[in-house]
């Protein structure tokens, strides 16, 4: 089967799938088009960029007219604040998903489609096995954020290839995100000056540097490899070794506190932490990622801890403003101050 000619890549405003996007049109025997509704803030290369919004059935237009035969969904948002509010992200994830799988599906010339997920798919709790498989099911399935969405998503491609046996569908799980300059909420409350951490638990943190994850894009968008596959290095990393190997001191929170604290960040404008990434940050979780490894060979060049290590060497001491840092933490003393005189 010859090359894919025609490839829709979503969401290339963002780092990841700018990334993405530019290393597929480097190839040179393919024709990439980038859609947002921001316009990029990255370099695109041979990218040519469509100011479009998933959310409107317009996009069949841009579908149909070029002939697209492989779409790459990549524009889901995992945090509220990037989008303007949680009402916008579910709306760009869930609606901005719908429609851009029914223009999917009505149009001839596409054939296969492939979807940045997330392991926010298998939610956290104290329950969870050591590593999920892609067969596992949730222990505690995802409430809410990102996580929910990220199921909804999947819940309609697999709708999609029920209606269309003839497009190639295939989902990737990726772990967090980490490594040289990666701006996420996991970076930043690791970059935190004191950082808040549930007593009693060591959260298991399993990532997958943005190299490792274009890598596995591309080799499930150069070749057909239908099905779901979780990606992310073999290795986890306790919360604690995090944070020493990051040099910042963890202060302990009861549990029942956190989404209190989590509060208190947000109006800081320090950090956005939904209820589902408190679970992730309490009792963490891991990916059996395998099968990916045995279907196509892929196997991430960095291990969580080598990403981590890289962040750590670039991190900036200065990522957080320091009158909005003090502030946090006035609050975070008074919010503990009653638990130290019981």
């Amino acid at each position: 089967m010859g090359m894919a000619q025609v490839v829709l890549v979503t969401g290339v405003s963002r780092d990841l799938s700018a990334r993405f996007a530019r290393a597929l049109a480097a190839e040179g025997d393919i024709d990439v088009i980038g859609v947002d509704v921001a316009p990029p803030r990255h370099e695109l290369g041979a990218v040519n960029f469509v100011r479009a919004d998933i959310r409107n059935p317009a996009i069949s237009k841009v579908i149909l007219g070029s002939q697209v035969d492989t779409v790459v969904h990549m524009a889901t948002l995992a945090t509220p604040g990037s989008a303007g509010g949680r009402s916008t992200m579910k709306e760009i994830n869930v609606v901005g998903t719908m429609q851009l799988l029914a223009s999917c599906q009505r149009a001839e010339s596409v054939r296969k489609l492939v979807l940045q997920s997330s392991a926010a798919v298998y939610g956290a709790s104290p329950r969870d096995p050591v590593k999920y498989t892609e067969e596992t099911p949730p222990q505690a399935p995802p409430q809410t954020g990102f996580g929910k969405d990220s199921v909804e998503i999947e819940t309609y491609l697999r709708g999609l290839a029920r209606r269309r046996p003839d497009v190639v569908v295939t989902t990737l799980r990726l772990a967090h995100l980490m490594g040289a300059g990666v701006d996420s909420e996991i970076a930043r409350y690791l970059s935190l000056p004191v950082v808040p951490k549930v007593l009693g638990f060591d959260a298991r943190l399993q990532f997958l540097h943005p190299v490792d994850a274009v890598e596995a894009l591309l080799t499930v968008t150069r070749s057909d490899v239908p099905g779901t596959f979780n990606v992310g290095a073999d290795d986890v990393v306790p919360l604690s070794q995090a944070l020493r190997m990051m040099g910042r001191p963890p202060i302990g929170v009861p549990k029942r506190l956190a989404p209190a604290l989590a509060g208190v960040a947000r109006h800081a404008g320090l950090l956005e932490f939904p209820p589902d990434q408190i679970d992730a940050l309490t009792y963490g979780r891991g990916m059996d990622c395998s099968r990916i490894a045995e279907v196509t060979g892929f196997r991430p060049r960095y291990s969580s801890r080598q990403a981590l290590e890289e962040f750590v060497a670039l991190a900036q001491p200065g990522l957080l403003a320091e009158q909005r840092v003090d502030r946090a933490l006035d609050s975070l003393a008074s919010l503990l101050a009653p638990q130290a005189r019981r």
